[in-house]
């Protein structure tokens, strides 16, 4: 297996495609970078900006460059010593006339060879779906869209098929014969009986009664090409057929102002294997499984043998010519059986790095029966942007924050009653499935055939809500201690909320033990656990709407923990802690990745890393709020008898300004722009005064305005004023921060990840913000400046970059000479044991250390922390006068001399590692001690 030294996520896009890649493909290798990690190749709908849609899984994206453009890159990147791990999506496809596969199971329904690889249930209890598949995409009511002439009838080489702006749904090939014989004597007035035209027309109508159905599915599909292809000629070559189809169509689309003229289109429709709803349909009555609530993402039944084979050929296909070496599975979380599915992936890539995007809650721990190398990173994300936060300020902050908004409620209390809120506006169609299903279970069963559609549903939706991490996994194998644990506290939690389901919430419980009957049938055992794999596709959604993209925007008490793989219940972890977590690390999952910053993250890591800074100060943090909030209170907005902005939004304006204001001021105007536009979607995204379903246009106009007023450059602008100094403040707190984050990232156990740009500042906020087009000709001048300076005179290098840290160089300095250093002693960090080291002083509350060991090679890892008391504003934390008599205790058995791999210098430690000392050049330390040092 060939494991990374470090990746680097690359974003393709039309317009970053393959030849993109190769011209970057120098740079990163100067870097230290060993692999590229690339999202979504395989062939998505038209322009997609992030390859998620997937239309056709055989194919390589050709607005990307196509197979042979892709073949080249990797031919180019392989005299680079650059691998490959490709961001994979077996969960989903998109629900898209450009997908084929989901085309056919439109036109064909069961006959259809792909009727079952989708996630529908075609045995709806709702007639109306009952056969056919929802495609609620429609901007109105059905009816509404159908009588204003928005559903178009067309007719094209492909065949008939409805038309609704850019979607197009294929008419079944046995519905054409009411389409082609309406009115069928006006053709023939037209046309003798035995004009060629109308005999072969007459051949066409024939073939069209007598489709194959059923086993005879290869036979069906040719009668259906041979027969379009007659139709299309007759088209082409007759204009009386021209004509007459053409009319008919006209007359099937309607009149606008004629309701009854649609009564054709409308009776056609209703024989279709799709039935077009409004889109709002969808949240409510469904019978196809969605990525989360999006509904133009359909769902795949992964767990089917065919299905599995069909959509990882080209992949695997891939893998096995060994041009891919690494796979990174997406929404993993959204499988029937996550384990199964990784277990047959790894049956068919043995030696393929493996990796799944899998959010664990604070505590949680991945389960290590799942033969991959780990997650793709968020756990890492938590916890080391946790190490930055101070947990002491925890009471104080939260004071703080309700005091300023003027509201008290809990982030527990937010946190159920948005998932509630979601349950009902946006997930009560997968819930109501869920309850049919479980209420047509329990009534072969005496003892729960009294049990209400109602009363199991409430007890489900209850249980869902209390559910504290997005998925459990239980499987044929039962139930682990952990997940066992896990659903005694929800059950006995939910009895306390809803008393009078009990005996309902026994009855789940039951099933979310697999606790059988003593003499149960196969069959039923099945039935129960087919439940249970389908509940938990569902808790994953509801947190992530719920939590994830509700409440993240909703308590914004410090925004860096509103973060994927972290989240704002936990303020802060202690060294203990951080050490625990790597020991699990380098015990279960020594390769999985160490992301700091993801196309998903909610903002870039070193936004994150500044606004941590707030936590060392919450009086101060106070103090200004009070200061901004009385000069802008005249820049507020009246709605009625309030002021809008209200309070809570104008505390996520602050925050957003301290951790994202730019280092250039070049970039102002720009950077105005972007935080609009981050405004809305936060506000849409909290669902608290505006919404994406519907926009209140003056709350949103007022807070734009809002903002605006408070951006506003110049000296006249009371609030900049007041606001630079303490931003300058933060800043610069934020540099040490980052640096520290960034060598933790680097040396940690996992490998390092590092997403486009983020090698200099990242003060993105959320996407598509982070997904700007990245000035990669920038990034590699200033390497090669830098490594062509660093050869020279290091500590000079290295003092004015210290000074002027404005532009990133002092990060991109830190990323290039450590991945050096991992790349030379790659088995230390890829295998290496990990020890927390001792600090003794005053300020070991301010100091990570830690070693990395492997026989006699030691890397030893310093980083300060908490800088606000460290140093002053503009200071670094060097030399005797800040750190005093602290020291670290290196490994027992050490050499006397450590080589620091960022400075070039070398530190004697007899004893004991003089911080002083140790942080004389540079403010965080990687030290070496290579066998054979003296």
């Amino acid at each position: 297996m060939h494991i990374p030294v470090a990746t680097y996520r690359l974003q393709f896009t039309p317009d970053f495609g393959f030849d993109a890649a190769a011209l970057i493909a120098p740079y990163l290798a100067d870097l230290g970078i060993s692999d590229i990690y690339a999202s979504p190749i395989l062939t998505p709908r038209h322009g997609s900006q992030h390859g998620y849609d997937v239309v056709d899984a055989h194919a390589i994206n050709p607005e990307l460059g196509g197979l042979k453009r892709f073949e080249s890159l990797l031919q180019f990147l392989k005299t680079k010593n650059i691998g490959w791990v490709q961001d994979i999506v077996p969960n989903h496809m998109a629900f898209n006339s450009q997908n084929q596969l989901l085309v056919d199971v439109l036109e064909n329904g069961p006959d259809s060879p792909y009727h079952e690889f989708f996630d529908i249930n075609w045995n709806h209890l709702y007639e109306g779906i009952r056969g056919r598949v929802l495609a609620p995409f429609l901007g109105k009511f059905y009816g509404e869209c159908l009588e204003s002439g928005e559903l178009q009838l067309r007719y094209s080489e492909q065949g008939l098929a409805v038309h609704y702006y850019d979607f197009r749904f294929p008419i079944r090939i046995e519905s054409y014969y009411r389409l082609l014989t309406y009115d069928l004597g006006r053709l023939r007035a037209t046309l003798e009986r035995n004009h060629p035209h109308f005999v072969k027309f007459l051949g066409v109508l024939y073939l069209l009664k007598y489709i194959p159905s059923g086993k005879e599915g290869r036979e069906r599909y040719d009668q259906i090409s041979f027969t379009k292809q007659m139709l299309w000629e007759l088209w082409n070559g007759s204009s009386e057929v021209h004509a007459f189809i053409e009319e008919n169509i006209r007359i099937f689309n309607g009149e606008a102002g004629k309701p009854e003229s649609f009564d054709l289109l409308d009776s056609l429709l209703n024989e279709q294997f799709f039935r077009l709803s409004y889109w709002k349909v969808g949240n409510e009555e469904l019978n196809y499984r969605r990525f989360f609530t999006i509904n133009d993402l359909i769902s795949l039944r992964i767990e089917d043998q065919k299905v599995f084979d069909f959509t990882h050929e080209l992949i695997l296909k891939l893998v096995a010519e060994e041009k891919i070496s690494g796979l990174r599975i997406d929404h993993i979380d959204g499988l029937y059986d996550p384990a199964q599915y990784l277990h047959r992936l790894r049956e068919q890539a043995p030696y393929v790095y493996l990796v799944v995007e899998k959010i664990l809650e604070h505590g949680e721990q991945l389960p290590v029966n799942w033969p991959c190398q780990g997650t793709s990173g968020y756990d890492f994300l938590g916890i080391i942007n946790g190490l930055f936060c101070q947990s002491a300020a925890e009471a104080e902050f939260t004071r703080l924050y309700h005091s300023f908004i003027g509201n008290t409620t809990s982030c527990e209390a937010l946190i159920d009653c948005n998932k509630r809120m979601i349950v009902d506006k946006h997930l009560a169609g997968d819930i109501d499935n869920l309850a049919h299903l479980l209420k047509r279970i329990s009534e072969r069963y005496r003892y729960a055939s009294d049990f209400t559609l109602y009363g199991l549903q409430v007890a489900l939706i209850e249980i869902m809500v209390l559910f504290p991490i997005y998925r459990s996994y239980i499987g044929r194998s039962g139930a682990s201690r952990v997940d066992q644990e896990c659903i005694r506290q929800i059950i006995a939690q939910a009895r306390i909320n809803i008393p009078n389901f009990r005996n309902e919430l026994a009855f789940i419980e039951r099933f979310m033990r697999l606790d059988f009957d003593e003499h149960m049938a196969a069959e039923d055992k099945d039935q129960w656990l087919h439940f249970m794999m389908r509940l938990q596709q569902f808790t994953g959604p509801l947190m992530a709407k719920g939590v994830e993209d509700t409440v993240f925007y909703v308590y914004n008490r410090l925004l860096s923990l509103n973060e994927v793989g972290a989240g704002p219940l936990q303020f802060g972890i202690d060294l203990d802690e951080f050490h625990a977590f790597n020991q699990h690390r380098v015990g279960c999952w020594p390769h999985a990745m160490n992301a700091s910053a993801t196309h998903d993250t909610k903002r870039g890591e070193d936004v994150r890393a500044r606004l941590n800074v707030l936590s060392e100060m919450p009086a101060e943090w106070e103090r200004q709020l009070r200061q901004w909030h009385a000069i802008n209170l005249e820049r507020k907005t009246p709605i009625g008898e309030r002021l809008a902005p209200e309070t809570d939004d104008e505390y996520l304006l602050y925050q957003t300004l301290l951790g994202a204001y730019p280092f250039d001021l070049a970039e102002y105007p720009a950077f105005i722009e972007r935080v609009k536009a981050y405004l809305i979607k936060a506000i849409r995204e909290a669902k608290i005064h505006t919404n994406w379903l519907e926009p209140d246009s003056r709350y949103e106009n007022a807070l734009i305005a809002f903002a605006e007023r408070v951006m506003e450059p110049g000296k006249d602008n009371p609030f900049l004023q007041a606001f630079l100094p303490f931003q300058r403040r933060i800043q610069h707190y934020g540099i040490l921060n980052s640096l520290s984050q960034t060598l933790l990232k680097l040396t940690t156990p996992g490998l390092p990840d590092f997403y486009q740009g983020t090698e200099l500042w990242d003060l993105s906020l959320v996407d598509p913000d982070n997904r700007r087009p990245v000035n990669f000709e920038r990034r590699g001048a200033l390497l090669q400046a830098l490594q062509s300076r660093a050869n020279d005179n290091i500590l000079q290098l290295i003092a004015e970059l210290l000074a002027a840290p404005e532009d990133g160089q002092i990060k991109l300095f830190l990323i290039f000479r450590a991945l050096r250093a991992r790349q030379t002693a790659a088995d230390l960090f890829q295998h290496g044991a990990y020890q927390k080291l001792t600090v003794i002083g005053s300020l070991k509350s301010h100091v990570v250390a830690f070693a990395r060991t492997l026989g006699e090679q030691q890397a030893l890892v310093v980083v300060p922390r908490f800088p606000n008391s460290l140093v002053k504003d503009g200071e670094y934390p060097l030399g005797e006068a800040v750190w005093h008599e602290t020291r670290v205790l290196p490994p027992v058995g050490s050499r006397l001399r450590w080589y620091d791999a960022l400075s070039g210098q070398t530190v004697q430690g007899e004893e004991a590692l003089w911080l002083r000392e140790v942080f004389q050049h540079f403010p965080v330390a990687l030290l070496i001690n290579e066998s054979g040092q003296g």
